[in-house]
């Protein structure tokens, strides 16, 4: 593994046993799980490049029991890493030497569903897609939809802050969830927001937990708003002859103030590989494809699709096809929501990256991409969430091969500054994780990087949960100053009072 992670404390492996007996005395049964060969499946998340066994697993089944494996973490002064599906891209669930991997998966239960309020309560390790087919008997949906939204857990979307393709719409996580449940490291149950709509007064302490990678707590139930179906939803595939018309389509669409379900890019080697693996009716004949959704009344849509298919005549699109029927649309979305296995399948191994441009910079980075590829000699497919600049380009090598995986590694690591450079950031919804950690300084000063560390330091002051991930320099919190969260409330004891 060549990311460095913080330097396992020989106190805490030299009480590995003591550890798992204690353990196994608050989560009986099967739910600790000390065997080398059976942590193995623990060892990596959806960024395979690194792997770590953790020093143990815990599968907690009950809100108690994690509240005080938490504590017991505490008092003892034992890293933990909270883990959902791992299906983390940004190594986000890696798990450390000398921690404990907690699992949420046995929280797998939807616990209510109250259509009069448009929410469902859900454990974390629900899935994403889970969600949608508990209410999608009665017309609703969960609208945020990662591509791998058939196996990523609800805790972990609110750790990351997942989009996917309806997100242009109809928002990120962020925005679709109304409450949680978590446990801090102090073993503190804790809850924010709920059923209602607006926030309470105060620090907005819901948004904080939302996309903060498992750094500040342990989230143990979800409360998400659930959508109504819309009337009408139509997609349309628009084939470019290059990847530079296709973005100047996408902006010139978001500037005509329409706003699509969803709206999405792919390059050639992209198009090809999904189309090879789902038959989706892509084009092949061209280089770049986009695919647009709108939604809504049927006389909106109709009204939109002809605006947009004009918008794309006039940006030089050489082939135009609408879906004409609620399969055909679903096909679209197929192929490219198979897109990430679809490359699997024409190189040995690929790595995934996320960074957010502002939309106008796309014809100026996807050039800029060309020419790493050129200088990097390693093949790129690009897989864009272009509607809200959210750009995932699949870097293709080989790991057998010696030096690919650090070139890989470089190649992405200057997509990601070039991303900076042109006014965006490091990520949209992988996260930070051990990936982006050390380009943090790309985008944020060190003053920066302090405030949000007295953050962590208010939620955990001994950096135990999830040490090593999001900050490439950790300070003690006694240097930041103090500040403490209890009962929903943050409090600052070294400020004096007057």
């Amino acid at each position: 593994m060549s990311v460095a992670m913080p330097k396992p404390s020989e106190a805490v492996l030299n009480r590995r046993d003591e550890i798992v007996s204690a353990l196994q005395a608050i989560v009986p049964g099967e739910g600790v799980v000390d065997a080398t060969d059976e942590m193995r499946a623990f060892e990596t998340d959806g960024l395979t490049a690194y792997r770590q066994l953790p020093l143990v697993v815990v599968l907690p089944d009950t809100v108690d029991q994690v509240s005080r494996v938490l504590a017991y973490c505490h008092r003892n002064d034992i890293p933990v890493v909270p883990r959902g599906a791992g299906t983390s891209l940004s190594g986000g669930a890696l798990p450390l030497q000398d921690g404990v991997l907690l699992v949420l998966s046995k929280f797998n239960r939807v616990l209510e569903i109250d259509y009069d309020n448009r929410c469902a309560v859900v454990q974390p390790g629900v899935t994403n897609l889970g969600i949608t087919k508990a209410v999608e008997h009665r017309g609703f949906y969960y609208a945020p939809d990662p591509s791998s939204q058939i196996a990523c857990s609800i805790g972990g979307n609110v750790a990351e802050n997942s989009g996917g393709v309806h997100c242009l719409k109809y928002g990120l996580t962020a925005n679709n969830v109304l409450g949680i449940e978590f446990v801090t490291i102090e073993g503190e149950v804790m809850r924010l927001g709920g059923k209602h709509l607006d926030a309470e007064g105060g620090y907005d302490l819901l948004g904080l937990m939302t996309g903060s990678e498992g750094l500040l707590g342990v989230v143990t139930e979800v409360t998400v708003r659930i959508l109504q179906k819309p009337e009408t939803a139509r997609a349309v595939l628009i084939g470019f002859p290059t990847s530079e018309q296709a973005g100047e389509c996408v902006a010139e669409i978001i500037a005509k103030g329409i706003i699509p379900g969803g709206m999405e890019m792919m390059d050639r080697p992209a198009i090809h590989a999904a189309e090879d693996f789902v038959q989706a009716g892509y084009p092949r004949d061209v280089e770049a494809l986009l695919i647009v959704e709108l939604d809504g009344p049927q006389a909106e849509v109709d009204h939109l699709l002809a605006e947009v298919e004009a918008i794309g005549n006039t940006n030089g699109a050489v082939t135009c096809r609408v879906s004409q029927s609620e399969e055909e649309r679903a096909a679209f979305w197929a192929g490219r929501k198979a897109a990430f296995p679809a490359v699997g399948r024409i190189s040995p191994d690929y790595y995934c990256m996320d960074g957010t441009i502002p939309r106008k910079e796309l014809p100026k980075v996807l050039a800029g991409m060309k020419a790493l590829s050129d200088q990097y000699g390693l093949r790129v497919a690009n897989v864009f969430h272009a509607g809200d600049g959210n750009l995932h380009p699949l870097i293709l090598y080989d790991a057998n091969k010696e030096g690919e995986l650090h070139r890989a590694e470089e190649f992405g690591n200057d997509i990601l500054r070039l991303c900076v450079a042109v006014g965006g950031v490091l990520t949209g919804e992988h996260g930070v994780g051990v990936e982006k950690r050390d380009l943090m300084p790309e985008m944020f000063g060190e003053d920066d990087l302090k405030h949000q560390q007295r953050v962590k330091c208010a939620f955990d002051a001994k950096h135990l949960l999830n040490p090593g991930k999001v900050f490439p320099t950790l300070h003690r919190c006694a240097e930041l100053g103090r500040m403490h969260v209890h009962k929903g409330q943050v409090a600052f004891p070294d400020l004096p009072r007057f």
